[in-house]
């Protein structure tokens, strides 16, 4: 086995029948739920009548995409549960969530994340919130559909592009006709392959190990395999304090201002269930991560007392993204394999059918039915939400097959989401905890706060800029110092032109 590539020749017919089981079942959901999605109401929010333990799983698959699956083993396997300190910031951003975010929603009853926005700042932080959403969900689904196709061609021996053009209609096509319930409830079924396969793979590997779970801690804490990290005031580095502080700003930003969490809100039949979703959903990341990050100790433990069995190619590393797809291969007994390339698969499309839907619904309500068509009819409403479900999964496989020419496209997608995500949650933030703040002020945050992203995330990259001049930060506070720049300048300027009224009423 040593040296060799892994080959279609692994793919047995049992795994065939495992995956195509899979994909028969996502579609029979799809097509099982179009009755419940010949509305409006139901085609983006489920009616309203969705219990909390679904939407719950749904949340945990929105968490989870096949970058998920893995790269964690991979960061593991290379290095040690550093990542694993982003998880442990979830339960006070939940908190925050089921406090204030979550009940201002449900009592809105607004399917837009982004309404109510115009409201507080006027149609521009509408529209810029919204827009930086559909692009951030385009670059998404292209990342994520990508990424999946790469350890899936060396799985299955298939042409990378073939991968994400089944990919893309599959998922497009069961997002079209079953709507949101669909998409929640194929979301919850992908979750649960995904975690059983996770946990058979867990299982297969320590039993593997000559020393068994007693000789895979010993090795993983001679290796300092568990470490989190530095817990020194580095800023350039990820520390524990740096992913700590990343992981709070991403899961309240997801959380607070990202449509796929803010429809799982909405679709709940009551405000308990939706609690109970946002528990459900960010809770079970935590330990699923971890069992993530077990896998990859786990696979360093494996194929250190195993070197022969890992090729050449595979080593080191820079090589760490394809050793779990090599174990899944050459280790795991048919049907397994089978079920751990389903699971990779429910991965990337409980991500991407939920993007698909959730664009859908802003494209409508943001754009459509506010600048378009006010007054327009249910029947055409619904009409358009089908149309752009179907262009939005074109233009995301279309970005999927762009990112084949792209030299890192893990690079590309960590620029546009700092870019994007620090803006719109910074802008939300200031909405929602100052009342002075007016449009000006909301707009001159959101510049200076851009400019910083732009500044952090562009210059360690420029070779015109000198040393000096390019952002010594890790890239991990892009988004903490893009958020509390929007923040803090809002702040202030919403303070300073509000005392001259202030004044004015004391005398």
């Amino acid at each position: 086995m040593t040296g060799a590539a892994p080959s279609s020749s692994h793919f047995t017919p049992l795994d065939l029948v495992v995956v195509a089981a899979y994909f028969a079942g996502t579609m029979a959901a799809g097509f099982a739920f179009s009755r419940r999605s010949r509305s409006v109401e139901g085609f983006t929010a489920a009616d309203r009548s969705l219990p909390g333990w679904l939407t719950g799983l749904s949340i945990l698959g929105t968490y989870i995409s096949s970058i998920t699956f893995l790269a964690l083993p991979a960061k593991a396997y290379a290095a040690n549960w550093n990542t694993f300190v982003f998880s442990l910031s979830i339960p006070l951003a939940a908190w925050i969530a089921v406090t204030w975010f979550l009940p201002f929603y449900r009592h809105a009853r607004r399917v837009s994340a982004y309404e109510h926005l115009e409201e507080r700042f006027g149609p521009w932080a509408r529209v810029y919130t919204s827009l930086c959403y559909l692009l951030t969900q385009l670059a998404r689904m292209g990342t994520v559909m990508y990424l999946m196709a790469l350890p899936m061609s060396v799985l299955l021996g298939w042409d990378v592009r073939a991968i994400i053009l089944i990919t893309g209609a599959s998922v497009t096509l069961y997002a079209l006709v079953g709507g949101i319930v669909a998409v929640i409830y194929t979301d919850a079924f992908q979750t649960l392959v995904l975690m059983a396969g996770a946990l058979v793979c867990a299982a297969v590997m320590v039993a593997g190990l000559p020393g068994g779970a007693g000789g895979l801690l010993r090795l993983a804490e001679a290796h300092d395999k568990f470490s989190l990290g530095s817990f020194g005031p580095a800023l350039t580095e990820p520390t524990f304090w740096v992913v700590l502080l990343y992981g709070l700003v991403i899961n309240l930003q997801n959380f607070g201002i990202d449509q796929n969490y803010v429809q799982r809100y909405i679709a709940s039949k009551s405000d308990r269930e939706a609690r109970k979703s946002v528990w459900i959903g960010g809770l079970t990341y935590v330990p699923l991560s971890a069992l993530f990050l077990f896998i990859g100790t786990a696979l360093f433990a494996y194929y250190t007392a195993r070197p022969d069995e890992l090729p050449l190619a595979y080593r080191g590393a820079a090589k760490a993204d394809s050793v779990f797809p090599w174990f899944i291969v050459a280790v795991l007994p048919p049907g397994i394999t089978g079920l751990l390339i389903a699971a990779i698969f429910a991965a990337a499309m409980s991500t991407v059918s939920t993007s698909l839907n959730s664009s859908a619904t802003i494209i409508l309500n943001d754009y459509y039915r506010r600048f378009v068509a006010p007054d327009t009819t249910e029947a055409r409403s619904l009409r358009l939400l089908r149309a752009t479900t179907v262009a939005w999964g074109a233009a995301g496989t279309l970005a999927a097959l762009a990112m084949t020419t792209v030299r890192s496209a893990l690079d590309a997608w960590w620029a546009l989401a700092g870019i994007f995500g620090g803006g719109t949650l910074g802008l939300f933030l200031l909405g929602f905890v100052s009342r002075r703040a007016d449009n000006r002020s909301a707009g001159a945050g959101v510049a200076a706060g851009v400019a910083l992203i732009v500044w952090m995330t562009l210059s360690p990259r420029s070779t015109a800029l000198p040393p000096a001049w390019r952002s010594p930060f890790h890239e991990f506070l892009i988004i903490v110092f893009g958020t509390a720049c929007i923040l803090a300048v809002g702040l202030a300027l919403g303070r300073r032109r509000a005392a001259p009224s202030s004044t004015e009423n004391h005398r």
